[in-house]
């Protein structure tokens, strides 16, 4: 409950940083603008968002008689999880990762790289597939997805609100250098902001997902054992992984050296085992 208080905060931050800029950059027209680019952000994320994660990070959805194994795995912990089956991809990469995407529970698609297949026990296997169906069943790929989307409205009304401080509204105000730069400060540091708030939320809902994921696998060993054995290939990065897509795998799938833990968005894996062992299912 604390987690999800919190990510309902840090949505307040983002959406508030959000229209402070439009009403910046154009007072109550820009508000309205503001309001306009947030909902269309937000639409975006809800009905494209898991076409182009799985175009961008090029992961094949399986036939229905494709690696049978791994379908009956997943077919088994969806029903543990009361989910419908969700589809299958595999991504062609040697580093072991998962990720999960789709706007809801019956639109989900389980994703799983080739480096993960090879690596895993059945065990280890089957607590990582059940962490990305706790993410299913959480509705937290949507959650990041939106979460992106405001991000990245937030980015575009910094952009515009720095051009009104600079050109527009602060001269057109009389108020001088002392006017512009309070509202300069403000669009130069909300992309920083929301950065961190997208950041904060995606590791709020990856402690979340270990703890239901260890209940739907019906023990927390089988995912403590798979991300120490991910946290010793993390340093191998998933070729066809960006930043839009990095919150979504169940490890970070970039290259992690000079990342500050403010921006990281997963938490420390340390911490994430020894959470994970400490739990009596």
């Amino acid at each position: 409950m604390a987690n999800q208080v919190k990510t309902l905060m840090l949505f307040a931050l983002l959406a508030g940083a959000a229209m402070a800029l439009g009403q910046l950059a154009g007072g109550r027209t820009g508000l309205i603008i503001a309001f306009a680019v947030a909902a269309a952000a937000n639409a975006g994320a809800y009905w494209f968002s898991a076409s182009l994660v799985l175009a961008q990070t090029r992961a094949r959805v399986l036939g229905p008689h494709e690696a049978p194994e791994l379908l009956q795995l997943v077919a088994h912990l969806a029903q543990n999880a009361g989910l419908p089956m969700p589809r299958v991809a595999v991504v062609d990469d040697p580093s072991p990762n998962a990720f999960a995407t789709g706007r809801n529970p019956s639109h989900a698609v389980v994703a799983v790289t080739r480096g993960l297949m090879d690596a895993m026990t059945r065990e280890e296997l089957a607590g990582v597939l059940s962490h990305e169906l706790a993410h299913v069943k959480h509705r937290d790929i949507l959650v990041c997805s939106v979460a992106a989307a405001m991000a990245s409205a937030v980015m575009f009304l910094a952009s515009m609100a720095r051009y009104a401080a600079l050109f527009g509204r602060g001269r057109g105000r009389g108020g001088g250098v002392g006017g512009i730069l309070p509202g300069l400060l403000l669009a130069l540091l909300a992309p920083l902001a929301a950065t961190l708030v997208q950041a904060a939320i995606s590791r709020s809902r990856e402690y979340l997902a270990d703890e239901e994921g260890a209940n739907i696998a019906q023990t927390p060993y089988g995912l403590a054992d798979a991300l120490e054995k991910l946290g010793r290939g993390a340093g191998r990065p998933v070729a066809s992984a960006g930043p839009a897509t990095a919150s979504l795998f169940i490890v970070n799938p970039l290259s992690a050296s000079g990342i500050s833990g403010l921006f990281a968005t997963h938490p420390p894996l340390e911490e994430r085992i020894q959470r994970l062992r400490g739990l009596r299912i």
